[in-house]
């Protein structure tokens, strides 16, 4: 019998945080859903993650592992995750305890008034720099505003899904999965719930600035043309505003003995160009680069082992395989 309700985290060197998240969130789903199961997911961890879910992953119990092979990255590791739920509900949510255990009773609650995706909207950040938080709030509203898709704003992974929603989201062929945007690119009756994003447990956090800016980029360049279209507009522009400088200083020659000088408008107007080429260059790599991932076919993870497998349940396929399952 499957059960109700399958709570996925993806785990990364968070071997002094899972005691802690292990406790918390088993309190909960105790109280709120006794049918439950638990698939924590090694990412590579290269701390005693893996040794550390052994324990809590002990045969009978109601907590699972799946160790990946190496570190195929945070999105990589929910997608190996949601494809080993049953549940008839799946929560994902991260190890670092910012996602608190206790919002999973209100996401189920809305659940049961029939929402299918129920998504947990940042209110605030708890002892994030200014910085940080500035950067956030303006990389959501400029991908709100380039995508196709109404992808809400201050939202991250954190959020319960109604299982046609997750076959739905396996089903998906990309390997350059941007899930957040999945989510809202599938549809269904959607609905949020505000929290406070609370400070890590702790350890350090594992998503450096490096890593939120590729997943950042990613989610534009999955679901919108508009990069490519700037890079249209600006060779347009650049253009159209040499040809009327050109005409400008040859009706200035012919019309006057003004004398053209000066090589160092000549170097800037150079760099600017080669500028805008280099640019418009890399627009056009970000879109190859991910047509070159999509047309090899490789599977986005590959799994080496897991802890407390079920016997004739659904489990992970050893070979790995993308969101879509294809190998």
């Amino acid at each position: 019998m499957p059960p109700t309700l399958s709570v996925v985290i993806p785990v990364y060197n968070e071997e002094a945080t899972l005691p802690e998240l292990r406790r918390r969130l088993g309190e909960v789903l105790e109280q709120i859903e006794p049918s439950h199961e638990v698939i924590l997911v090694n990412d590579g961890s290269r701390d005693g993650t893996a040794e550390a879910l052994g324990r809590i992953c002990a045969p009978g119990s109601r907590w699972r592992g799946v160790h990946l092979s190496r570190n195929f990255g945070h999105q990589a590791a929910v997608a190996a995750g949601l494809r080993a739920a049953a549940g008839a509900a799946v929560v994902v949510m991260d190890a670092d305890l910012q996602d608190p255990p206790e919002l999973v009773a209100e996401l189920l609650a809305k659940w049961r008034e029939g929402y299918e995706v129920v998504y947990a909207q940042r209110v605030s950040r708890q002892r994030e720099g200014w910085l940080k938080r500035t950067l956030a709030w303006g990389y959501y509203r400029v991908l709100r505003a380039v995508a196709p898709v109404d992808i809400p704003s201050d939202t991250g992974d954190f959020c319960l899904m109604d299982r046609k929603v997750v076959d739905a989201l396996v089903a998906l062929p990309e390997r350059n999965a941007y899930l957040r945007g999945l989510r809202a690119w599938l549809g269904f009756r959607q609905t949020a719930v505000p929290f406070e994003r609370k400070a890590r447990f702790a350890g350090e956090p594992k998503y450096t600035f490096r890593k939120s800016l590729s997943l950042g980029i990613n989610g534009i360049i999955s679901f919108s043309k508009k990069p490519l279209r700037l890079a249209t507009w600006l060779g347009l522009v650049v253009s159209a505003v040499s040809f009327l400088l050109g005409i400008y200083f040859i009706i200035l020659r012919l019309t006057s003995e003004f004398e053209i000088r000066g090589w160092a408008s000549t170097v800037v107007i150079i760099l600017f160009l080669g500028g805008v080429q280099l640019l418009t260059i890399g627009i056009i790599g970000e879109y190859l680069s991910r047509i070159y991932d999509e047309v090899k076919q490789r599977p986005q993870y590959v799994v080496r082992g897991e802890d407390n497998a079920p016997e004739g349940g659904k489990a992970v396929r050893r070979s790995g395989g993308s969101v879509g399952g294809q190998a």
